[in-house]
Parts: structure tokens; sequence; C-alpha cells
């Protein structure tokens, strides 16, 4: 055993100088070591092999952008997201000294473990990026050669998906392992190929995310990672703008249908559809070429258009009786083989003293998909326009719906104006969208509220973006039929667009006892709840059905214009269980078919070869009539239909079309117009020059400046289109 003094003795003698031949045996011993070591690893003394963390994100993030690997803005989003946080995750790492502990012994650090063993938290992801403390003084050159070494392009490689060049990349480290939850996926089940994920958020993060407004969108990174390192930022060089995506295709829902063909009449004499009075189509076709484009073909319902404008046909002159027709028979302008027959409806217009109290609710969509500038807030203006426009013994009820719906003003009559007022301003969006569990709360607001004799309608305001509940069409039209049974109407007023869910609206509208109207400005919005107030809000009659029985000794073929979707049965016309469309207080309907007279030369189906040909009609009454009009209507509270029928015979006609009513040929022009947006057949050589000469030339009266309007439509449609 070393007696302690003997190791203090030690101790205390000084370490003998080393001599010449020494020194140049530790410096020969040196050098065999590091020619060794060069010729066994290329990697400098305490330099791990390949790119840090970071340096592979930034060149992943390079690679990608330059390879164009990403097919959609969408995806590309779902890969910065865990690249970003992946990158400041590592960088944080990086800021731990790796020497430190006791006695200066080396400190193993969270880069030294495997991904595989530990759950690290990782950062907030938009939280910013801070830069590792700098292990040595840089100059200025080694700046540049750091900078040009990491914005060098990679070498060309062919396109791969992007979880292989993920796995690529990753090889020489593992990525962390994502969580349970909290993922974000491009498809499939987590943790399977395809996949790009991200761990669950801090604490911290969880909270801010809480707190942040329902239905705000969460903040992506604006540009890839970055490393900050001293006095150098380096970025990925920007895409070029020759490979920049372009915009998202829109998202709106609209009913494709096609274009009602022609019929013969000796093989099919009868047309029967139910009525249609709303616009929506109208205002959206005016959108889309506004902003520069030419509308989708479904989107332009040619009825729709042309009851857009209001015309001064011959009502009735009685409440008696709800409506009149007239018929009037034209030459066509665009084919001159055939003869138009219009058949144009007013109802009667209920004087405002004579109005009945109303009871309204407002169903009002607070999603998030309604934050944008021309849905809730547009919506809003709109609706204190309405407001404003109400008699004080009506009432008003507020329900909206977003994750889930609640009543936010019971009825109130409107006499409470700035009450009413102030629950619509203090609506804010945030959140999903139970548009069913809207439906549901609006309809047992509006029972409770009910007056009797009275109108009681739900007013629903969306961009019929509905995601919880009942979201299929067939679900929510089985949902309105059994809730209008009530005696509640419906009204919808669409708003937006790229979102816009317009089938569903019209569904829900026509199986509600109700009307949809879109609304893409607040001019619409005075139209439509201010100017048109009497035929928005109070029906006259219900469930209206047309059908029209063709006489095959003097027409030839026939062919509908427009409503396509409001085609029904033969059948159903004498059945008062079908559902059809309502009119208002002084709405005006129309309809046009396009009739060849026999042995015009228009035919466009050839005769049979075999069979009976022609109708023999030698001995026939009525055989000099073009046809014979049937309307069946119900009043608003009454479930028996009630029939008007007018024959059309000569007397109906008119010599040329100039000889026509200024309103007749005006509709004509609205009807050619919407034909020509649909690039139907029949209107193929007829140009847009000659569909303005006669809107101008029936321009009329237009104290709204709607016609004028239409004829800028049809000049900024010619120019779009490229037709004459």
């Amino acid at each position: 055993m070393v007696d302690d003094n003997e190791l203090e003795r030690l101790r205390d003698i000084a370490v003998p100088t080393p001599d010449g031949e020494a020194k140049a045996r530790a410096l020969a011993a040196a050098m065999q070591a590091f020619d060794l070591d060069e010729k066994n690893s290329p990697v400098a003394k305490g330099t791990p092999a390949g790119l840090r963390l970071t340096e592979r994100a930034q060149k992943l993030w390079r690679d990608i952008m330059q390879r164009k690997l990403i097919a959609t803005p969408a995806i590309t989003a779902l890969v910065a997201l865990p690249i970003a946080g992946y990158a400041a995750f590592e960088m944080l790492k990086e800021q731990q000294p790796v020497m430190g502990g006791d006695n200066g012994k080396v400190t193993e650090t969270l880069a030294d473990k495997p991904a595989q063993k530990r759950a690290p938290e990782q950062p907030a992801i938009n939280a910013p990026l801070t830069a590792a403390p700098a292990k040595a003084k840089k100059t200025d050159a080694d700046a540049e050669t750091l900078a040009n070494s990491q914005m060098a392009p990679a070498a060309p490689k062919p396109a791969t998906e992007v979880d292989s060049l993920l796995k690529q990349e990753a090889a020489p480290e593992a990525m962390p392992a994502p969580g349970e939850s909290g993922q974000l996926a491009a498809g499939g089940k987590a943790g399977s190929p395809g996949k790009v994920q991200f761990s669950p958020p801090l604490k911290d993060e969880a909270a801010g995310a809480d707190q942040a407004p329902a239905g705000s969108a969460a903040a992506m990174p604006a540009s890839p990672p970055q490393v900050a390192d001293s006095k150098l930022m380096v970025q990925p060089p920007p895409m070029p703008a020759d490979q920049m995506q372009p915009r998202e295709e829109n998202r709106d829902r609209i009913e494709t249908f096609k274009t009602n063909p022609v019929h013969e009449t000796a093989q099919d004499p009868v047309s029967t559809f139910s009525i249609d009075v709303d616009t929506a189509s109208y205002s959206f076709v005016r959108r889309s070429l506004k902003e520069g484009s030419l509308p989708d073909p479904d989107t332009v319902r040619v009825e729709e258009m042309i009851n857009y404008f209001p015309y001064d046909w011959k009502g009735p002159d009685s409440a008696k009786t709800p409506f009149n027709s007239t018929v009037t028979v034209m030459p066509t302008p665009w084919n001159e083989h055939t003869k138009l027959m219009h058949v144009a409806i007013k109802g009667f217009d209920v004087k405002p003293a004579e109005q009945p109290k109303a009871s309204l609710v407002f169903l009002i969509d607070v999603s998030g998909s309604m934050d944008e500038p021309d849905k809730l807030p547009l919506l809003k203006s709109a609706f204190r326009l309405l407001v404003s426009k109400l008699k004080p013994d009506d009432t008003v009820s507020i329900v909206t719906y977003a994750g889930n719906a609640g009543t936010v003003l019971m009825p109130t009559k409107a006499s409470e104006k700035q009450k009413i007022l102030a629950a619509i301003d203090n609506l804010e969006p945030g959140g999903s969208t139970a548009g069913e569990e809207g439906i549901r709360e609006a309809y047992k607001l509006a029972q409770q509220s009910f007056v009797k004799d009275g109108v009681n309608r739900v007013m629903l305001a969306t961009d019929g973006d509905f995601n919880v509940g009942q979201t299929d069409d067939d679900d929510l039209k089985r949902l309105i039929e059994k809730e209008r049974k009530t005696g509640v109407f419906l009204s919808v007023f669409g708003f937006g667009r790229d979102n816009l869910n317009d089938q569903m609206m019209q569904t829900i509208a026509q199986n509600g006892n109700g009307t949809a109207a879109y609304i893409d400005t607040l001019a619409e919005a005075q139209k439509v709840l201010v100017d048109d107030a009497s035929s928005t809000l109070f029906p006259i009659a219900k469930d209206v059905k047309i059908q029209v029985e063709f006489n095959p000794a003097t027409v030839s073929e026939y062919r509908l214009v427009g409503y396509e979707t409001r085609a029904l049965k033969r059948e159903d016309f004498n059945n008062d269980r079908v559902d059809a469309g309502d009119i208002g207080s002084g709405h005006s309907v129309t309809a046009l078919y396009e009739i060849t007279p026999k042995e015009s030369g228009g035919e466009q189906v050839d005769p049979l070869r075999y069979g009976q040909a022609k109708v023999d009609n030698g001995g026939v009454a009525n055989a000099d009539e073009y046809a014979f009009v049937k309307i069946r209507y119900k009043l608003p509270d009454e479930d028996v239909s009630k029939l008007i029928t007018t024959p059309v015979t000569i007397a109906n006609e008119v010599k040329s079309f100039d000889a026509a009513g200024a309103d007749q040929r005006f509709s004509v022009a609205v009807a050619a117009f919407g034909q020509k947006l649909r690039d139907e057949d029949q209107t193929a050589n007829f140009g847009y020059d000659r569909i303005a000469e006669i809107a101008n030339a029936a321009r009329g009266a237009d104290p709204f400046g709607y016609r004028a309007e239409f004829l800028s439509l049809v000049r900024l449609a010619a120019s779009l289109d490229g037709s004459k």
C-alpha cells in the first residue's frame, strides 16, 4: 500500500522537461496516426458524417421546389408544416453546449440519442427560429463559402413521390416519431406510406390555439425553413414564376343538367313542369361576367334569368284569383321556321296595407366558411335592410349555427329595431357547419312564434357548406318536406363563391315551399329584400304547376326553354301530393316554348317510315288550336288544388316579332342570352349583337336600371366569348 506522504512527495516533484529526441518521437507518432486516420475516414475530426439535420431540411425543401414534386398548393402546405417544425426543433437542440457538466466531462445531448428511443416535445411550429450560438468567429470569406455551398442546386434527379424523397433525405438519422394525434396527413392511415405528419403541439401552443377565434385557419409557414448563423441568413431559392401553381379550382357545388330536347308532338304531345320564381342563376352569371370569366353552363338556368326582371303582365282583377295568365305566339328571332309560344303569369299584388302579419326566423350561417367579405359581412348588411322594411307588429327571431345551433334572439317585435340590429351586428364567424341542427332549431322557433292567418317563414342565409349532421341533399330534402307541413315557408339566400352549395340550396328551397336567391352585392340585397319584399315574403299561391298539351295537327315539334330542373311527370300534374313552385305577391313568371308549325320545313325529327306517321284531324274539335295550357295551384293555407285553363289559338298570335309587346321581346332577348351562355345549338348562329339590339329596342321603362345592366352583361359576354 502506498503511503500518503509518498503520494504528496511525488505530486510536488516537477515534471522533467522533454529533450529534443522525445519531442521528435512524439511528433512522428502523431503524424503517423493522422495519416492512418485520413486513409480510414474522409470526414474531418469532430464532424458527424453527412449534412446536419437542419441542412438536410433545407436541401429537401430545395429539391421539392426545384423538381416540382408538389402537385398542388394544398400538398405544399402539408409538406412545409412538418419540415418547418422539424428544423426549428433541431436548431433549438443545437443551442445546448456540447461540453458541460462537472470536471469538464462530455455531456450527452438529445441529438446523440437515437430518435426511436425518445418522444421529444417539439416547439410550436410557428415559433420564430433562433440562431444557434457561433462556435468560432467567421470571416466574410467563410460566410460567402458557406452561402455558395448551401445555395448551389442539387444535381438533377428524376421526380419521385414525396414520401420516397423524405426517406432518402432522412436516411442518416431517423425522423422523430409522429404522435398518436395531431397528425397532418395526405391520406390513408397514420404511419402509412404517403403520409406527411407532425407531432402534437406543446402545451403552450395548444392553449394558444384554444384562444384563437373559431373558424380561423391555422397559420402556415409563408416560406421554407431558414437557418440563422451569426450575420448570415440562408434561404432556399424562390420558385420560378413559370413553376407557380395555378389557383385552386373553386369548390362550388352546382347541379348538372342537360338542355331540354326537341319533342315530336305526335309521339309526346304533353309537357309538364313546376314554375320557378328563383333568381339565383342570374346573380351568379352576373358575378362571373363582372369578374372576367364566362359562367359555367350549369350555373345558367334560363328560366331564372328571365324571371329575374319585373314585367308588366296583366294581373288578376281581384285577390279571389291569385294570378292571371297571358299567352302570345310570335316568330322566333333566331329561327325563321319556328315560333315562340310565350306564357306569362302575373300574381296578385297585395297592397302594403293589406299585408298580413309576418313572423320571420333568420337562420344565419356563422361557420368558418362564412369568414369572407362577400359572405357574413354582406349578409349582415342585407338583413339590416330587411329589418328596416318590416312593419312594427312583425316578429323577428334569430338562430345561428356553426359547430352547433343556438338561438341568438328570441321572437322580438320589429318595433324594437335597435335590439334586432344589435343582435345582427354581434354575429361573428367560426367553427364547422351544423346546418341540419340549425334548420331544426329554426323551425322549432317558428312554431313557437307562429302567426295564425299570417306569414310564417324561415329565411336561411348561407354559402350552403353543411358538414355536420345530415349533409346529404336527399336527407335534407326529406327533413324540409316534413317541416313544411307545419305551414312554415322557407326562403334561401346564397352568399359568396368558391364554396357555394347551390345544388343543396335549390333542393331545400324547392321542397320547402320557398324561393332561392343569390346575393352578390348590397344592391342585389336591396332588390331582393326591399324592392321585391312583397313577392319574397308574402305567398299568394303554392304548388303551382303548368301542363301544356300541343295539337299535332298544327304543331310538329316543340321545346321548352329552361325549367330543366323543374320537370314533372305527366301524372304529377293532378297529384296534389307532389310539391311544386310558389308565387309571391306581384310575382311575374314567364315560360317559353319554341314550336315548329306543321309543314313549316323546320322539323328536326324525321317522320316515321313505318306506322302512323301523321295524325288525321278531320272532324276533330279544336283542330285550329296550337295548344291547351293548364295551370294548377293551391292557396297558401289549402291542400286541394284549383285549375285554370287557356286555349292557344291564332287569336293569340302576332304577325311579326316587332309587333309583340316590349316586355315579351325583352324576355325573349334574355332567353336567347341564357341559351347562348349554355352554348345551345338553337342559338349557335345568333350573335350577341343581335341579342343586345333586341334588348335595347325593348328596354322600355327601367326605373331601377336592371335592363341597362343586362345590356352591359351582353357586351361583357361578347368580349369574353370572342363571338359576334
